[in-house]
Formats: structure tokens, sequence, C-alpha cells
């Protein structure tokens, strides 16, 4: 039984995140020392993953059949994506008015050490505004994105690519088969990395704790709590009414993605599940032109993860050195905070970039004040990547409902399967 349970990717997974603390806690400069293991694993994650979001936008999309199809799938994600992230936003603008973090600080202006911020702020200043944001879209070469692995131009040029390929025809299929062949390639790359997982995470966990320690997660307490909170109140009633809306209990998902969501919250990355996500999204019944479109598009463009805590932090900013904010302020905050957490997306530290991109933009709020953040921000990503995570898993079930192309019964299966423990 036990022999059995240990094959389980999950399983080995929570073991690394256990060993990781417990090395972190009692031995920090070795738990320090481990965090080229956790870097290795994303590196190598990084590097499939500009092919393979390439060749499933192709195959899916070479599957939908015509343009207009195409254009329906994305018009319908889109307009998902814009709805949840801003209910994202408000459920996290609501939380920090409710729980008020920031409050009671005392702040000045001045007093608080900004050299830490130099190394995020040139990527925060980069791409300001709604203009540079969409002409950042279009790259300027083929090949650059992937070496970049800046996903929005990578799902840009895959896009342009299925296009013209479905105007081929027939003629195009010998290059359809071409792609479907080298997706199953790159699929067989991921399973070999993803048995490093364990290593990944236990790097991850050792370096986390033995640098910042188990009482970093008592500093700045209370907005750490907000942020989970929210986040947690997010996920159970907007996204869990979204699926029940949808027809299937986000409870059972979860059980189902037990094993992604652990190594999200070992790696602080959404990204370092993308390639097995896919697979079990067509296993659960999705199809795999749905699923081609939705998964890329979601992790450029539905942050919700990103969205809630962001909000957060900059009312908590405010909060802390007593600046007044009025309604018109908070959704102005909102509308500048949606934008730029899509201008970041695939930017190294994204989370902490953005919020510097919404403070350079909303001067309103002193944006020394992320100094405060950086102390907790590794704690922050782990609830903000698993939400992301989620919320893009739930969102390419529901469009595939959408289109009335999902397998209600293998998802019921392997959904109720899963919830009883069976493999």
């Amino acid at each position: 039984m036990l022999r059995r349970l240990l094959k389980h990717i999950y399983v080995q997974v929570l073991i690394a995140i256990l060993l990781g603390v417990l090395i972190g806690h009692f031995f920090p400069a070795f738990g320090q020392s481990l965090k080229p293991m956790s870097d290795a694993f994303i590196r190598l994650v990084k590097m499939i993953t500009p092919p393979l979001i390439f060749t499933t936008i192709v195959c899916g999309a070479s599957q939908i059949g015509d343009i207009r199809s195409l254009g329906r799938v994305g018009g319908k994600t889109f307009i998902y994506f814009e709805v949840v992230t801003t209910l994202a936003l408000l459920v996290g603008m609501l939380m920090v008015n409710i729980l008020a973090p920031g409050e009671g600080m005392n702040l000045q202006i001045g007093t608080t050490d900004t050299r830490v911020l130099a190394q995020y702020e040139t990527a925060a200043h980069h791409g300001n505004g709604l203009v540079d944001f969409l002409l950042s879209i279009i790259p300027t070469s083929f090949l650059g994105p992937f070496a970049s692995g800046d996903m929005l131009q990578i799902v840009v040029i895959a896009c342009f690519f299925a296009i013209g390929l479905s105007y081929l025809g027939p003629k195009g299929k010998p290059l359809i088969s071409f792609f479907e062949s080298v997706s199953e390639v790159l699929f067989r790359i991921v399973a070999v990395i993803m048995r490093l997982a364990p290593l990944g995470a236990l790097g991850a966990m050792g370096f986390a704790v033995g640098k910042y320690g188990l009482s970093a997660l008592h500093s700045l307490g209370m907005l750490l709590i907000t942020v989970y909170i929210a986040s947690i109140f997010f996920l159970v009633v907007v996204i869990g009414s979204i699926c029940r809306m949808s027809g299937f209990s986000l409870w059972r998902l979860l059980m189902h993605l037990k094993g992604e969501i652990l190594l999200v919250l070992a790696t602080t990355s959404s990204e370092s599940v993308f390639p097995q996500l896919i697979r079990k999204l067509e296993g659960l019944g999705c199809p795999k032109q749905v699923v081609g479109i939705v998964m890329p598009m979601g992790y450029s463009f539905n942050l919700d993860g990103t969205c809630v805590a962001q909000v957060i932090c900059a009312m908590f900013i405010a909060q802390a050195y007593g600046v007044p904010m009025s309604f018109n302020q908070q959704i102005a905050l909102m509308i500048l905070s949606m934008l730029s957490s899509k201008g970041a997306a695939g930017v190294s530290g994204a989370g902490f970039v953005t919020l510097l991109a919404t403070l350079s933009a909303f001067k309103h709020i002193p944006i020394e004040g992320a100094a405060l953040i950086l102390g907790v921000d590794r704690f922050i990503s782990e609830i903000r990547a698993v939400t992301n995570m989620i919320g893009n898993a739930v969102a390419t079930l529901v469009i595939s409902g959408l289109e009335k192309e999902r397998d209600e019964a293998k998802m019921a299966f392997v959904l109720k399967r899963r919830s009883v423990g069976q493999t």
C-alpha cells in the first residue's frame, strides 16, 4: 500500500515540501544552498513551454475548422477572462477595505529603504500604458519570443500560423500531422522532466524557509491573511459558483488536480504545471482544440490570483502611509491593475513587477511602500500562483461546456473516481 502510494507524484512532492521545510528550519544555510535544484527544474519547464504552447495552439486551432469558429472560441474566452478578472479585483478590494491590514502602521514618506526596488523598476516602467502594452504583444521577429519565453508574443505567432495553416485546406494536413507528432515528443519530454518535480519542490521550500525562516510568516501577517482570505473566498464563492453553473464540482476538480496544486505551491510558478495540466484537462473531456486556445490565452490574460493580490498590496501601502482613497480612486486603481496584470505576463517576478507598474502609473500611492511587500512576496506568490492555475483550469472546462464539446460523461466519471480516491 505504501509503495503504491509513493508512486504518485503528488505524494512525492508533498514529502519533498515537508523535507524542505525541516531542512530550511534546522539547517538554514544548507536549505538556501538547495535553491539551484528549484531553479533547474523551473528552467527545464520553461525550456519546453514555448514550443509546447506553439504546437498546442496550432494543433488545437487546426481542429476547430474555420476562422469563424476560431474567432468564436477566442471571443468567448476573452469575454470570460475579463468578467472573472474583474470579479477577482472586486473581491480583493472588498477584503482589503474590510480587514484594513495596513491601518495603524503610520509610515512617513521617505522612511522606507527603496534600494531593494532597483532590480524591479526597469521592468515595471517598461511598457507602461495601453498603447505600449498592445505594441509589446507584437513580436519583432518570428523566433525571438521563443528565445525570450514571451508567452503573449508566442500566442500571437501561433494564432497567425494556425490561421495561415487553415487556409491551406487539405494541403496543410501533412504539416498538421507533423506538429501533432512534435507535440507528442514534447509531452514525452515533459513526462521525463516531471520526475524531477519533487527535487524542485525540495529546493524551493528549503531555500524559502532557510532564508526567511518560519518567523517570516508572522512578518506583515495581516497582509498575508488578507490575501489568503480574499483568494480562498474568490475560489470558493466566485469560481465555485461558476463551476456549479457549468455542471461540475470545484472540490472534485481540486482533488483531481491536487498534485499540480502542491507543485505550484512549492515552486510559486503556475507555469511549472502547464504541460501536464493540458493533458489532465483533455483527460476530463475537454476537446483538444479548445484546450489549445484557452490555456495559452489564460496564462497571459486570466491571472485571477495576481489581480486579487495586487489590488490588496496597493491598498495596503496606501493604508500604511495613511493615504486616503476615494471610491473613484479605487476604481481607477482596479482598472490599472487589470491592465498591468496582463502586460507583465511571462516576466520573471511578474507579480511584484505588476505591482510596481501599477504604482508607477497611479501616482497617489507612494511607490517606495512596495519595499514593504518584498519580505512576504514569496508567501503571497504561493496563493497567487495556485489561484491563477485553478482559474485557468476552470476556464477551460467552462468554455468547453459553452461550446457544447465537453464530454460530460467522461468528466463526471473522472472527477467522481478521483473524489473517492481511486486511480
